[in-house]
C-alpha cells in the first residue's frame, strides 16, 4: 500500500492511499480460499468447488468487502502513523467513474482513494492555578422560605361552595368551548374544569371575564391568544369561548401547621420548609454553578487562540444558526426587533462556534490529561433521565440509543464536561462574593459556552 500526502496546508490534510492490483488480487484469492470450505453449491461437494468457478460467482462481492475493510482499516492505520487526531470522520473520495470501478473489482486495476480531513491542533495546556473565580453566592433568608411555605399552602387549601358572584380568588367549576372564526379547535373544550380566578392559568383576559358570574350562568367570552403562544395555529387570534358556571366555590383559611405538612405527607412543618429551603438553595446553586463555569471558560478563552477545524466550526455554527432562527419564527421576529442583521448575527454566532469549538478542545485535552473519564453509572443515569422524559416509549429510547452511536456520545459530552470544569475549579482560585438574588439571576446577555466537542476520547 502507498500513501502519500497531497495536501498539508493549515489543519487541512490531503492523503492519496493506492493498493496495487496485485495485492487486491492476493487478498481476494485468499477470502476465496478461506471460504472453500464453507460455501455450498449445488452440484459440487463441500470442498471441491473450483476456485475459478468460486471466483466468477463470489468475486465482485468478496472484493467489495475488500475494498471497505481496506477504507477502514487503512483511513485509521494512516492517521495513527501519522501521530495526528482528525477533528471529524475523514471524507473518503473514490472514483465515480463506473468502468473504474468495474476494473477494481474485477482485481485488473490499482485500488485508488483519497482521505480528506482537518486534524485536532495541537496546543499547549497552561497552568490554571493563577486564575481566580469570583463565585457569586446567595444567603436565603427565613423570609423567603416562609412566602415559599405560604404559596404552598395556598395551593393546598380547600375550597367550600357558596352562593353569589364570583370573586377574585374564588374557584369555579366550568364547562368551555373555544371557537376561531366561529369554528372550534382541538384543545379548546373542556367540562367539569376547574380554575381559580387569578392564577394567571388561562390566557390572559379569561379569567377577569368570569368574575361576577354565578352558579347556572352561561357567557360567550372574548380574548386574544398572545403572539407567543406555543400553538401556532392559535398564536396572535381571536377567540371566542361559549361558557357555563356549574359551581363557585370560596378559599378557606390553611394555617402553617403540622396538619398542613401532613396534607402533604410530611411529618411537620419543620420537615417541609427544610425541603423548600433545600430546594431554593439548589435553585441557586445551579445558578452560580453556571455564573463560576462562564468566568472560568472566559478566563480559558483568553489564554488560548488557536486556529480551529473548519468543518468541526461549520458543524457547531450550523447548531448555533438553526437554533436562532427557529426560535425567531417561532416568535415572530426577525433580527431587526433584535436591533441586529441577518449579516451581524451571523458574524457574531460564527465566531461564538469558534470559541465554542476551542474551548471543547481545551476541555477534551485536560481531562484526557488528568485521565477523567464517564462511568458505565454515569451514563446509565442519563439516560435513564432520557427514559423519563418518554413514558410509554422506553422500547424505542432504548433502541434509538442502542443503534446511534452519536446519540450515546451526546449523553457522554455534558457529564465528561462537567466533570472537567470540577477538576479545574480545584485547580484555580475561587473567591464567594455575597450577592442579591437579582444579581445573581440577572441573565448573561450571551451563553458562550463550550461545545459539545467536549466528550473524552471521542472529541
Amino acid at each position: 500500500m502507498q500513501v502519500t500526502e497531497t495536501l498539508n496546508e493549515g489543519l487541512k490534510r490531503e492523503i492519496k492511499v493506492v493498493v496495487p492490483a496485485a495485492d487486491m488480487e492476493s487478498r481476494l484469492m485468499e477470502r476465496i480460499n478461506d471460504s472453500k470450505d464453507k460455501v455450498r453449491l449445488k452440484g459440487f461437494r463441500p470442498g471441491k468447488v473450483p476456485t475459478a468457478h468460486l471466483k466468477r460467482m463470489y468475486g465482485k462481492s468478496f472484493m467489495a468487502e475488500i475494498v471497505n475493510e481496506i477504507v477502514t482499516h487503512s483511513t485509521r492505520n494512516v492517521i495513527a502513523e501519522r501521530d495526528e487526531k482528525a477533528a471529524m470522520q475523514p471524507e473518503v473520495v473514490m472514483t465515480e467513474d463506473q468502468d473504474e470501478a468495474e476494473k477494481i473489482l474485477a482485481g485488473e486495476q490499482d485500488f485508488a482513494f483519497e482521505l480528506k480531513y482537518e486534524i485536532v491542533p495541537q496546543f499547549e495546556l497552561q497552568d490554571v492555578s493563577d486564575i481566580t473565580i469570583e463565585r457569586p453566592v446567595v444567603e436565603v433568608a427565613d423570609e423567603e422560605i416562609e412566602d415559599q411555605v405560604k404559596q404552598i399552602a395556598q395551593s393546598a387549601r380547600s375550597y367550600e361552595t357558596r352562593d353569589g358572584a364570583a370573586e377574585d380568588g374564588d374557584r369555579v367549576t366550568l364547562d368551555y368551548l373555544g371557537k376561531v372564526d366561529g369554528e372550534p379547535f382541538d384543545g379548546g373544550k373542556a367540562e367539569g374544569a376547574n380554575l381559580v380566578l387569578g392564577s394567571g392559568n388561562f390566557i390572559p383576559g379569561f379569567e377577569e371575564q368570569l368574575i361576577g358570574l354565578k352558579k347556572d350562568d352561561e357567557k360567550t367570552i372574548t380574548v386574544t391568544f398572545p403572539e407567543e403562544y406555543g400553538a401556532e395555529h392559535l398564536a396572535g387570534k381571536e377567540a371566542t369561548f361559549d361558557v357555563t358556571i356549574h359551581e363557585v366555590a370560596a378559599p378557606q383559611d390553611q394555617e402553617l401547621d403540622d396538619e398542613l405538612a401532613k396534607k402533604l405527607g410530611l411529618e411537620s412543618m419543620d420537615k417541609l420548609r427544610e425541603i423548600v429551603r433545600d430546594q431554593v438553595q439548589g435553585q441557586y446553586g445551579q445558578m452560580t454553578r453556571q455564573k463560576v463555569k462562564r468566568s472560568l471558560l472566559d478566563a480559558l478563552d483568553e489564554r488560548y487562540q488557536f486556529e480551529t477545524p473548519e468543518k468541526l466550526t461549520e458543524a457547531e455554527f450550523n447548531n448555533i444558526w438553526n437554533q436562532v432562527t427557529a426560535d425567531l419564527e417561532r416568535n415572530g421576529k426577525s433580527f431587526e426587533d433584535e436591533e441586529t442583521t441577518e449579516e451581524e448575527a451571523r458574524a457574531d454566532y460564527q465566531k461564538l462556534a469558534a470559541r465554542r469549538v476551542r474551548l471543547g478542545l481545551v476541555l477534551s485535552a485536560v481531562g484526557e490529561k488528568a485521565g477523567i473519564t464517564v462511568t458505565d453509572e454515569e451514563l446509565q443515569k442519563a439516560l435513564g433521565e432520557q427514559l423519563r422524559r418518554y413514558p410509554g416509549q422506553e422500547q424505542q429510547v432504548m433502541e434509538f440509543y442502542r443503534n446511534t452511536p452519536d446519540a450515546v456520545n451526546a449523553l457522554r459530552a455534558p457529564i465528561f464536561e462537567e466533570k472537567v470544569i470540577d477538576h479545574l475549579m480545584e485547580e484555580v482560585s475561587v473567591n464567594d462574593k455575597t450577592v442579591s438574588k437579582d444579581e445573581l439571576m440577572a441573565d448573561d446577555e450571551e451563553e458562550f459556552g463550550s461545545s459539545t466537542a467536549t466528550g473524552g476520547d471521542d472529541a
